[in-house]
Protein backbone atom coordinates (compact mmCIF):
# COMPACT_ATOMS: atom_id res chain seq x y z
CA UNK A 1 0.00 0.00 0.00
CA UNK A 2 2.84 2.08 0.83
CA UNK A 3 4.95 1.52 -2.54
CA UNK A 4 1.34 2.51 -4.01
CA UNK A 5 0.86 5.68 -2.32
CA UNK A 6 4.75 6.17 -3.08
CA UNK A 7 4.33 5.90 -7.00
CA UNK A 8 1.24 7.51 -7.15
CA UNK A 9 2.92 11.06 -5.48
CA UNK A 10 5.91 10.43 -8.11
CA UNK A 11 3.69 10.16 -10.98
CA UNK A 12 1.70 13.57 -9.47
CA UNK A 13 5.37 15.37 -9.04
CA UNK A 14 6.32 14.31 -12.94
CA UNK A 15 2.38 15.48 -14.07
CA UNK A 16 3.01 18.58 -12.08
CA UNK A 17 6.72 18.77 -13.32
CA UNK A 18 5.53 18.73 -17.17
CA UNK A 19 2.75 21.27 -16.74
CA UNK A 20 5.00 23.63 -14.42
CA UNK A 21 7.51 24.54 -17.25
CA UNK A 22 5.87 27.14 -19.92
CA UNK A 23 7.66 25.92 -22.55
CA UNK A 24 6.77 22.20 -22.19
CA UNK A 25 3.17 23.68 -21.27
CA UNK A 26 2.72 25.82 -24.59
CA UNK A 27 3.94 22.48 -26.89
CA UNK A 28 1.03 20.43 -25.16
CA UNK A 29 -1.44 23.34 -25.94
CA UNK A 30 -0.28 23.26 -29.79
CA UNK A 31 -0.88 19.72 -29.43
CA UNK A 32 -4.09 19.85 -28.07
CA UNK A 33 -4.75 22.51 -30.91
CA UNK A 34 -4.24 20.59 -33.37
CA UNK A 35 -5.31 17.41 -32.19
CA UNK A 36 -8.83 18.82 -32.19
CA UNK A 37 -8.43 20.07 -35.46
CA UNK A 38 -7.77 16.97 -37.53
CA UNK A 39 -10.78 15.27 -37.28
CA UNK A 40 -12.48 18.10 -38.59
CA UNK A 41 -10.04 18.81 -41.41
CA UNK A 42 -10.92 15.06 -42.54
CA UNK A 43 -14.90 15.70 -42.26
CA UNK A 44 -14.22 18.81 -44.08
CA UNK A 45 -12.71 16.78 -47.24
CA UNK A 46 -16.12 15.04 -46.93
CA UNK A 47 -17.82 17.97 -47.53
CA UNK A 48 -15.61 19.86 -50.27
CA UNK A 49 -15.53 23.71 -48.22
CA UNK A 50 -12.84 23.96 -45.93
CA UNK A 51 -13.49 24.62 -42.56
CA UNK A 52 -12.91 27.70 -40.98
CA UNK A 53 -12.32 26.07 -36.99
CA UNK A 54 -9.77 24.19 -38.70
CA UNK A 55 -8.11 27.39 -40.05
CA UNK A 56 -8.25 29.04 -36.72
CA UNK A 57 -6.57 26.06 -34.76
CA UNK A 58 -3.95 25.68 -37.33
CA UNK A 59 -3.27 29.81 -36.77
CA UNK A 60 -3.12 29.63 -32.93
CA UNK A 61 -1.11 26.36 -33.01
CA UNK A 62 1.38 28.31 -34.79
CA UNK A 63 1.17 31.46 -32.71
CA UNK A 64 1.41 28.95 -29.38
CA UNK A 65 4.61 26.99 -31.14
CA UNK A 66 6.22 31.29 -32.08
CA UNK A 67 5.75 32.35 -28.50
CA UNK A 68 7.39 28.62 -27.44
CA UNK A 69 10.34 29.12 -28.94
CA UNK A 70 10.97 32.83 -28.44
CA UNK A 71 10.09 31.58 -24.95
CA UNK A 72 13.24 29.39 -25.08
CA UNK A 73 14.70 31.29 -26.96
CA UNK A 74 14.84 34.28 -24.16
CA UNK A 75 15.51 31.49 -21.02
CA UNK A 76 18.73 29.48 -23.21
CA UNK A 77 20.33 32.69 -24.44
CA UNK A 78 20.60 30.85 -27.94
CA UNK A 79 18.62 30.31 -30.60
CA UNK A 80 16.29 27.24 -29.76
CA UNK A 81 17.03 24.82 -31.86
CA UNK A 82 20.24 22.83 -29.95
CA UNK A 83 18.17 19.40 -29.15
CA UNK A 84 15.66 16.80 -30.79
CA UNK A 85 13.18 18.53 -28.96
CA UNK A 86 13.17 21.96 -29.97
CA UNK A 87 14.29 21.07 -33.43
CA UNK A 88 10.70 19.17 -33.73
CA UNK A 89 8.94 22.26 -32.15
CA UNK A 90 10.60 24.51 -34.68
CA UNK A 91 10.13 22.10 -37.82
CA UNK A 92 5.80 21.88 -36.59
CA UNK A 93 6.24 25.66 -36.46
CA UNK A 94 7.87 26.36 -39.70
CA UNK A 95 5.32 23.06 -41.09
CA UNK A 96 2.77 25.17 -39.91
CA UNK A 97 2.90 28.27 -40.91
CA UNK A 98 3.57 26.92 -44.72
CA UNK A 99 0.17 25.56 -44.69
CA UNK A 100 -1.53 28.65 -43.97
CA UNK A 101 0.79 30.48 -46.59
CA UNK A 102 -0.31 27.66 -48.97
CA UNK A 103 -3.73 27.90 -47.97
CA UNK A 104 -4.07 31.13 -48.71
CA UNK A 105 -3.43 30.58 -52.46
CA UNK A 106 -5.70 27.77 -52.51
CA UNK A 107 -8.35 27.34 -49.67
CA UNK A 108 -8.97 23.66 -50.21
CA UNK A 109 -10.08 21.27 -47.39
CA UNK A 110 -7.24 18.77 -49.33
CA UNK A 111 -4.18 21.24 -47.65
CA UNK A 112 -5.58 20.54 -44.10
CA UNK A 113 -6.05 16.74 -44.35
CA UNK A 114 -2.39 16.16 -45.64
CA UNK A 115 -0.71 18.75 -43.26
CA UNK A 116 -2.05 18.79 -40.18
CA UNK A 117 -1.73 14.59 -39.31
CA UNK A 118 1.82 15.64 -39.88
CA UNK A 119 2.67 18.38 -38.18
CA UNK A 120 0.52 16.32 -34.68
CA UNK A 121 2.83 13.61 -35.53
CA UNK A 122 5.75 15.59 -35.29
CA UNK A 123 4.56 17.41 -32.28
CA UNK A 124 3.26 14.87 -30.63
CA UNK A 125 6.46 12.98 -30.66
CA UNK A 126 8.25 15.43 -29.10
CA UNK A 127 5.93 16.54 -26.75
CA UNK A 128 5.24 12.74 -25.09
CA UNK A 129 8.12 10.86 -26.70
CA UNK A 130 11.38 11.88 -26.11
CA UNK A 131 12.82 12.00 -22.40
CA UNK A 132 12.33 14.80 -20.00
CA UNK A 133 16.29 15.24 -20.42
CA UNK A 134 15.92 15.95 -23.75
CA UNK A 135 13.29 18.65 -23.28
CA UNK A 136 15.46 21.10 -21.21
CA UNK A 137 17.74 23.19 -22.44
CA UNK A 138 21.52 22.86 -22.16
CA UNK A 139 24.23 25.18 -23.23
CA UNK A 140 25.64 24.84 -26.70
CA UNK A 141 28.91 22.78 -27.48
CA UNK A 142 31.54 24.62 -28.52
CA UNK A 143 30.93 24.02 -32.10
CA UNK A 144 27.64 25.51 -31.86
CA UNK A 145 28.72 28.75 -30.81
CA UNK A 146 28.62 30.72 -33.99
CA UNK A 147 26.67 33.30 -35.88
CA UNK A 148 25.88 30.69 -38.69
CA UNK A 149 23.96 28.59 -35.94
CA UNK A 150 21.02 30.99 -36.87
CA UNK A 151 21.65 31.41 -40.80
CA UNK A 152 22.31 27.57 -41.18
CA UNK A 153 19.47 25.59 -38.98
CA UNK A 154 16.66 27.70 -39.82
CA UNK A 155 17.15 28.01 -43.15
CA UNK A 156 17.16 24.30 -43.41
CA UNK A 157 15.01 23.50 -40.61
CA UNK A 158 12.83 25.90 -43.31
CA UNK A 159 13.36 23.79 -46.10
CA UNK A 160 12.35 20.69 -44.38
CA UNK A 161 8.75 21.96 -43.58
CA UNK A 162 8.65 23.50 -47.13
CA UNK A 163 9.72 20.14 -48.80
CA UNK A 164 7.76 18.35 -46.06
CA UNK A 165 4.76 20.02 -47.29
CA UNK A 166 5.07 19.79 -50.79
CA UNK A 167 6.12 16.19 -51.03
CA UNK A 168 2.39 16.08 -49.06
CA UNK A 169 0.93 17.81 -51.50
CA UNK A 170 2.51 15.48 -54.52
CA UNK A 171 1.25 12.00 -52.59
CA UNK A 172 -2.13 13.59 -52.51
CA UNK A 173 -2.03 13.96 -56.05
CA UNK A 174 -1.53 10.74 -56.47
CA UNK A 175 -4.83 9.75 -55.09
CA UNK A 176 -6.83 12.42 -56.14
CA UNK A 177 -9.12 12.29 -59.16
CA UNK A 178 -7.30 8.84 -60.39
CA UNK A 179 -10.00 8.62 -63.22
CA UNK A 180 -8.94 11.92 -64.39
CA UNK A 181 -5.64 12.64 -66.89
CA UNK A 182 -3.55 14.86 -64.84
CA UNK A 183 -1.74 18.06 -67.22
CA UNK A 184 1.30 19.55 -66.14
CA UNK A 185 0.31 23.82 -66.53
CA UNK A 186 3.00 25.10 -65.15
CA UNK A 187 6.41 26.21 -66.05
CA UNK A 188 9.92 27.10 -64.51
CA UNK A 189 8.87 31.05 -64.24
CA UNK A 190 5.70 30.12 -63.10
CA UNK A 191 3.32 30.88 -65.80
CA UNK A 192 0.56 28.97 -65.57
CA UNK A 193 -0.75 27.40 -62.48
CA UNK A 194 -3.81 26.70 -60.14
CA UNK A 195 -6.13 29.99 -60.36
CA UNK A 196 -9.23 29.40 -62.73
CA UNK A 197 -8.83 32.87 -64.63
CA UNK A 198 -4.95 32.14 -65.35
CA UNK A 199 -5.53 30.49 -68.47
CA UNK A 200 -8.16 30.83 -71.29
CA UNK A 201 -9.08 28.72 -74.00
CA UNK A 202 -9.91 29.78 -77.28
CA UNK A 203 -12.86 28.24 -79.63
CA UNK A 204 -14.08 29.45 -82.43
CA UNK A 205 -18.02 29.43 -83.28
CA UNK A 206 -19.76 31.66 -85.55
CA UNK A 207 -16.40 33.30 -86.65
CA UNK A 208 -16.13 35.03 -83.39
CA UNK A 209 -13.67 34.23 -80.61
CA UNK A 210 -14.90 33.31 -77.55
CA UNK A 211 -12.68 33.22 -74.06
CA UNK A 212 -13.56 30.70 -71.33
CA UNK A 213 -11.69 29.88 -68.19
CA UNK A 214 -9.68 26.71 -68.19
CA UNK A 215 -11.14 25.12 -64.70
CA UNK A 216 -8.36 22.91 -63.30
CA UNK A 217 -9.42 19.71 -61.93
CA UNK A 218 -7.88 19.25 -58.01
CA UNK A 219 -4.86 16.80 -58.91
CA UNK A 220 -3.83 19.71 -61.22
CA UNK A 221 -4.34 22.82 -58.69
CA UNK A 222 -2.42 20.45 -56.16
CA UNK A 223 0.23 19.84 -58.60
CA UNK A 224 0.69 23.25 -59.06
CA UNK A 225 0.91 24.28 -55.34
CA UNK A 226 3.79 21.24 -54.90
CA UNK A 227 5.74 22.55 -57.68
CA UNK A 228 6.04 25.90 -56.15
CA UNK A 229 6.63 24.58 -52.62
CA UNK A 230 8.65 22.40 -53.57
CA UNK A 231 10.81 24.64 -55.85
CA UNK A 232 10.56 27.17 -53.20
CA UNK A 233 12.33 24.18 -50.21
CA UNK A 234 14.91 23.21 -52.92
CA UNK A 235 16.06 26.85 -52.95
CA UNK A 236 16.27 27.09 -49.23
CA UNK A 237 17.60 23.48 -49.01
CA UNK A 238 20.52 24.88 -51.65
CA UNK A 239 21.37 28.03 -49.42
CA UNK A 240 21.27 26.00 -46.41
CA UNK A 241 23.96 23.12 -48.13
CA UNK A 242 26.08 25.90 -49.06
CA UNK A 243 26.05 28.12 -45.43
CA UNK A 244 26.59 24.64 -43.78
CA UNK A 245 30.01 24.26 -45.65
CA UNK A 246 31.01 27.17 -44.68
CA UNK A 247 30.21 27.21 -41.40
CA UNK A 248 32.29 23.36 -41.45
CA UNK A 249 35.47 25.11 -42.99
CA UNK A 250 35.19 27.29 -40.11
CA UNK A 251 34.55 24.96 -37.22
CA UNK A 252 36.29 21.99 -38.75
CA UNK A 253 38.71 23.38 -41.33
CA UNK A 254 36.78 21.38 -43.99
CA UNK A 255 34.31 22.62 -46.44
CA UNK A 256 33.01 18.62 -46.99
CA UNK A 257 33.57 15.93 -44.55
CA UNK A 258 30.46 13.24 -45.89
CA UNK A 259 29.49 13.31 -42.58
CA UNK A 260 26.03 10.90 -42.27
CA UNK A 261 23.96 13.63 -42.34
CA UNK A 262 26.01 15.76 -44.73
CA UNK A 263 25.61 13.22 -46.91
CA UNK A 264 21.84 12.18 -46.43
CA UNK A 265 21.50 16.19 -47.19
CA UNK A 266 23.08 15.97 -50.43
CA UNK A 267 21.13 12.71 -51.17
CA UNK A 268 17.41 14.92 -50.73
CA UNK A 269 18.91 17.69 -52.89
CA UNK A 270 19.92 15.34 -55.28
CA UNK A 271 15.93 13.78 -55.33
CA UNK A 272 14.49 17.27 -55.39
CA UNK A 273 17.02 18.27 -58.04
CA UNK A 274 16.12 15.09 -59.94
CA UNK A 275 11.72 15.90 -59.67
CA UNK A 276 12.68 19.59 -60.90
CA UNK A 277 15.14 18.55 -63.82
CA UNK A 278 12.74 15.57 -65.26
CA UNK A 279 9.60 18.10 -64.50
CA UNK A 280 10.94 21.49 -66.42
CA UNK A 281 13.82 19.70 -68.74
CA UNK A 282 12.87 16.13 -69.92
CA UNK A 283 9.09 17.50 -69.51
CA UNK A 284 7.21 14.43 -67.71
CA UNK A 285 3.52 14.51 -67.25
CA UNK A 286 1.06 12.73 -65.57
CA UNK A 287 1.62 11.48 -62.33
CA UNK A 288 5.14 10.44 -62.48
CA UNK A 289 6.79 13.53 -60.94
CA UNK A 290 4.56 13.23 -58.18
CA UNK A 291 5.53 9.86 -57.72
CA UNK A 292 9.24 10.79 -57.40
CA UNK A 293 8.39 14.00 -54.81
CA UNK A 294 6.72 11.64 -52.58
CA UNK A 295 9.44 9.92 -52.86
CA UNK A 296 11.42 12.58 -50.83
CA UNK A 297 9.26 12.30 -47.69
CA UNK A 298 11.11 8.98 -46.59
CA UNK A 299 14.78 10.36 -47.45
CA UNK A 300 13.50 13.70 -45.44
CA UNK A 301 12.76 11.46 -42.80
CA UNK A 302 16.38 9.70 -42.82
CA UNK A 303 18.09 12.68 -43.24
CA UNK A 304 16.38 14.86 -40.50
CA UNK A 305 15.93 11.90 -37.75
CA UNK A 306 17.26 8.25 -39.52
CA UNK A 307 20.53 9.05 -39.31
CA UNK A 308 20.77 11.06 -36.10
CA UNK A 309 19.02 8.05 -34.34
CA UNK A 310 22.02 6.26 -34.63
CA UNK A 311 24.37 8.90 -32.84
CA UNK A 312 27.27 9.26 -35.29
CA UNK A 313 28.50 11.67 -36.63
CA UNK A 314 29.69 15.55 -36.64
CA UNK A 315 25.77 16.26 -36.66
CA UNK A 316 24.32 14.22 -33.85
CA UNK A 317 24.25 17.37 -31.11
CA UNK A 318 21.00 15.90 -28.81
CA UNK A 319 19.98 13.49 -30.15
CA UNK A 320 18.82 9.77 -28.44
CA UNK A 321 22.47 8.18 -28.50
CA UNK A 322 24.03 11.05 -27.76
CA UNK A 323 23.01 11.02 -24.09
CA UNK A 324 23.40 7.49 -23.69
Amino acid sequence: MNNLILITSINTIDLFALFGDPVISLGLISFFLLLISLPIAFWSVGNGHPSSFVRVCIALANLVLATQLILRWSQSGHFPISNLYESLCFLTWALTLSQLLVERLWPSPLISSVSTPVSLLLIAFASFALPEYLKQSSPLVPALRSSWLVMHVSVIMCSYAALLLGSLLSAAVLFVDTKNDLQIRSSSTGIGGFRNLSLMSFSDENSDTDLRPIVLNNAEQLDALSYRVITLGFLLLTVGLISGAVWANEAWGSWWSWDPKETWALICWLVYATYLHLRLIRGWQGRKPALIASSGLFVICLCYIGVNLLGVGLHSYGWFLTFN
